[in-house]
């Protein structure tokens, strides 16, 4: 028996719309034109899909610090989580993962689905990058901390995550944003953050060892420097053995994914239709 058109039409409607909005939020020193093509490869597999690209401190503006930028991309997606009552998904990438990862912790009512972290430097950034030289073209990583950890310092947006392993007690000190965020720095809220942040059903950790940017490349998955300079994997992370902020919870229960894509630079992860296939599109249900 054949269906009718409007039966086919009915049936179009339930698939577009069993699909949760994706809100993408940019990195630094770009904005949403950055994620045009990302916004396609989602549009193409799953039509009907809506895909806000979050249009706030964009290019130069990124630099501003990250807790004021936590408020301007909360009061935009909330808006968005309003309007879709079974949910949304956060991609978010480079400097936007931590953004995403402070607002989920901090928003008590919020109802992301999964968080998805596109190549992001979630346990801190320490190196020499094209990155670093356009913010501090006289420095050396060896010498960033001296600018960083300062109130003047944490008005910079990179300074935020800036993690020297050798400087780790001015670190802890002086930084009032990633310390912060993983619970290794107490603060009265961090019980209430360490809930928030369990409302999502899944992370999806995504990152390369080409990357170029993000160092080491292993931060992408919670992954970080010791004092000499080895990685210590998520796992033996201080912040994960001690859950801090939910991320060993999440990973008992399953819901921590991770994604390595070698020979991906950092600016083509938004644009990569292999990282697409391969570590997003199966996750935006």
């Amino acid at each position: 028996m054949r269906a009718s058109p409007v039966s086919l039409f009915l049936l179009t409607v339930v698939c577009i719309d069993a699909y949760k909005p994706v809100i993408i939020v940019h990195g630094i020193l770009d904005g949403p034109k950055q994620f045009q093509t990302l916004s396609r490869y989602i549009e193409k597999v799953h039509p009907g899909t809506q895909v806000p690209v979050i249009d706030l401190y964009d290019n130069l503006a990124s630099l501003k610090p990250l807790w004021k930028q936590v408020e301007g991309f909360r009061k935009a997606i909330y808006a968005i989580m309003q309007k879709a009552p079974d949910g949304v998904h956060l991609l978010c990438f480079s400097q936007g993962g931590l953004i995403c990862r402070a607002l989920l912790s901090t928003t008590p009512d919020h109802n992301v689905d999964t968080f998805i972290s596109l190549s992001s430097p979630l346990a801190g950034q320490y190196g020499d990058t094209d990155y670093l030289k356009r913010v501090f073209p006289e420095c050396m990583k060896k010498t960033v901390y001296r600018l960083c950890y300062n109130k003047v310092g944490q008005e910079l947006s990179i300074c935020d995550y800036w993690k020297d392993p050798h400087q780790r007690t001015r670190y802890l000190k002086s930084n009032s944003f990633l310390p912060v965020l993983d619970g290794v720095k107490p603060h009265k809220s961090i019980k209430a953050w360490r809930q928030n942040f369990l409302r999502i059903k899944k992370l999806v950790l995504i990152g390369g060892p080409d990357d170029g940017v993000i160092t080491p490349w292993q931060s992408s998955h919670f992954g970080f420097y010791d004092s000499n300079e080895k990685i210590v994997e998520m796992r033996n992370q201080e912040f994960y053995k001690n859950d801090t902020f939910g991320l060993k919870t999440l990973d008992a229960r399953g819901d921590v994914s991770a994604c390595v894509q070698p020979g991906v630079k950092h600016v083509m992860w938004h644009s990569n239709f292999t990282v697409f296939t391969n570590c997003i599109e199966k996750w935006l249900t």
